[in-house]
């Protein structure tokens, strides 16, 4: 049952947008030979469920009843693998970077429907799951406005991100 929604932020090559690269990623398409930076990508197998471009269109890889590779090595409030009870959902774009009010928009109507009406699931980001390992989606994603937008409960967001609102 999937109880908490991680967001992601990624682009490919980092800094491009609104290319085919992310997707061919996600469905183990891409060609590694493309561009440089794809030879660090070589091999990788993974997945996620959701991901929404910067002009809002929202693409969906991995239904939300099946697990999705994406959060590797994570923790969240005690409970480790995060795959195994979390939806991936990636915005495109780069980890210190701002993000598209239109992306805010489908992110909030995204979570409100994987939610269900008035419920609620845990969100917190990459970085919260994996200190140390991952910073996405960074210091340029809003926290503040999400949780406004959305309006949950303090406890569905990292600690001391639902106070910013």
């Amino acid at each position: 049952m999937v109880s908490l929604a991680l967001v992601h932020s990624i682009s490919l090559p980092p800094g491009v947008y609104g290319g085919a690269e992310v997707e061919q990623f996600f469905l183990n398409q891409l060609d590694v030979s493309a561009h440089p930076y794809f030879d660090a990508l070589r091999g990788l197998r993974v997945s996620a469920h959701f991901f929404i471009r910067r002009d809002g269109e929202c693409v969906q890889f991995v239904s939300c009843c099946e697990r999705a590779w994406h959060a590797g090595a994570s923790q969240w409030r005690g409970r480790t693998n995060c795959n195994d009870f979390s939806v991936g959902i990636e915005l495109e774009g780069l980890e210190g970077e701002v993000f598209e009010a239109v992306q805010y928009a489908h992110l909030v109507e995204l979570l409100r429907s994987l939610a269900g009406v008035g419920q609620h699931l845990d969100v917190a980001g990459h970085e919260h799951v994996s200190a140390g390992r991952k910073a996405d989606p960074g210091s340029g994603f809003d926290w503040t406005r999400l949780v406004a937008d959305l309006g949950w409960p303090a406890q569905c967001f990292p600690e001391g991100l639902a106070a910013l609102s």
